[in-house]
């Protein structure tokens, strides 16, 4: 690999005698790995069905396994949300925050998602989850990466840091910033990380970082605990940018700090800091959620289609606006989408359009195992599935969830003995 001399002398003059090995590290194919998704099965259970080789275990994240697959986001479990592909030593930063169930979490630059679908399986599918990305386009997909793993306590917002510390102020328990860097540990994965390097670009991460951990203390509540996490090896980025953090806001504290550089892991390289806050208050957000007034007649519509779908009443609380219909979680707060860019919350279980409710795609992922319909699978049948076709099935005629086995991969509707297919467009295998 054809490294940035100025970054080699830079690499030199801080690892020392160390050096030669890191080198020797850009001579390895990049690091590969899965997180299982422990909202639908665990990681035993995953090692036992899954459908190509594993490797051992990833050290800092027990679910997870290093992998040599070359096409794993092509297997019909995939689609089914059974599991992430994400980069090992990226997964180190989400269990050092040690998130609890019923906690409030913000995972303040989150996408594409990886360390979000990380903090919901922690949480258990309880408490309240909030992932931002500035970037809308990349928001669109975390948010298809959230609904893909069925996580049903999550409030996907697009919002610059400040807009939502205008709202959220002292109120999260836990605060996860992995933040946009210079991408030094991306190099072999992301070869326009390694041509847009310089030390000017360095300079230009760390200024738009201390801005992002300035606007995420105001967030943090008394007594929570933030992990400001890169995947770059410059000190500028990382140790440099934790000691100004500290002197700029004496209230909070170091607590742990790691750096995995690639020729000691089994991993591209992560740096990351646990800090606390050891002072202040636990608030409420400002604002509230301004329900359609048809919000009756929408739930109407609703409770009719879940007494079919599921057989019975749903039983979460709902929310509607404009013409979603969403779970939403216990303790998620009620805001106006418009002054934190959401895109999501909780579950968009459909749309209602004044007069019939039609089922979304979210529903089936997150909820699907309730169905009173099913259309169970197999891994060779969902495929026919996966590609938009119709498939064949003994089931009454109404709306079901089609799943690859027991888990749910979308919706389909049974009309005389053939279920008609409504994965969307957009999320269907590619022939």
């Amino acid at each position: 690999m054809n490294l940035p001399e100025e970054f080699i002398q830079i690499m030199q003059k801080r690892l020392g005698d160390d050096f030669p090995a890191f080198l020797r590290s850009y001579e390895n194919a990049p690091c590969k790995g899965l997180r299982v998704n422990t909202l639908k099965l665990s990681a035993e259970e995953f090692a036992r069905r899954a459908p190509f080789p594993l490797k051992e275990r990833v050290e800092w994240a027990p679910d997870a396994f290093r992998i040599t697959e070359e096409k794993p986001g092509a297997d019909v479990y995939h689609f089914a949300g059974l599991y992430y592909l994400q980069e090992p030593s990226a997964m180190c930063a989400a269990p050092l925050l040690g998130v609890k169930a019923g906690e409030r979490v913000l995972d303040l630059c989150a996408a594409p998602g990886g360390k979000t679908v990380q903090l919901a399986a922690d949480m258990g599918g309880t408490g309240v989850l909030i992932a931002n990305e500035i970037d809308r386009g990349r928001a669109e997909i975390l948010a298809q990466n959230v609904e893909r793993m069925g996580i049903a306590n999550c409030m996907v917002t697009s919002a610059a840091p400040g807009q939502l510390s205008a709202v959220f102020s002292d109120y999260f328990d836990k605060i996860l910033v992995d933040a946009p860097c210079s991408g030094e540990g991306m190099f072999k994965k992301e070869p326009q990380a390694l041509a847009h390097w310089s030390r000017q670009n360095v300079a230009m991460c760390a200024a738009r970082q201390r801005g992002i951990l300035d606007e995420a203390v105001k967030m943090l509540a008394g007594g929570g605990k933030m992990v400001y996490s890169t995947c770059t090896f410059a000190e500028e980025e990382d140790e440099m940018q934790v000691e100004a953090l500290l002197k700029r806001h004496p209230g909070l504290r170091l607590l742990e700090m790691k750096k995995l550089l690639p020729h000691e892991v089994c991993g591209e390289g992560h740096f990351a800091a646990l800090l606390q806050k050891e002072d202040g208050v636990r608030r409420n957000p400002v604002g509230k959620l301004r329900e359609v007034r048809e919000f009756e007649r929408a739930r109407k519509a609703f409770d009719s289609f879940s007494d079919d779908f599921f057989g019975a009443a749903f039983g979460e609380e709902l929310s509607v606006w404009g013409a979603a219909v969403n779970a939403v979680p216990r303790g998620m707060p009620a805001i106006d989408p418009r002054s934190v860019g959401r895109l999501s919350c909780g579950v968009e279980l459909g749309r209602w359009d004044g007069k019939y409710f039609k089922p979304s795609h979210a529903l089936a992922m997150a909820f699907g195992t309730r169905a009173k319909r099913k259309l169970s699978l197999s891994r060779e049948e969902s495929v026919r599935y996966l590609r938009g076709e119709p498939v064949p099935a003994d089931l009454e005629n109404g709306w079901c969830a089609v799943c690859v086995e027991e888990f749910p991969l979308g919706l389909g509707k049974c009309v005389n003995g053939v279920v008609k297919n409504h994965l969307p467009k957009g999320l269907r295998m590619l022939r």
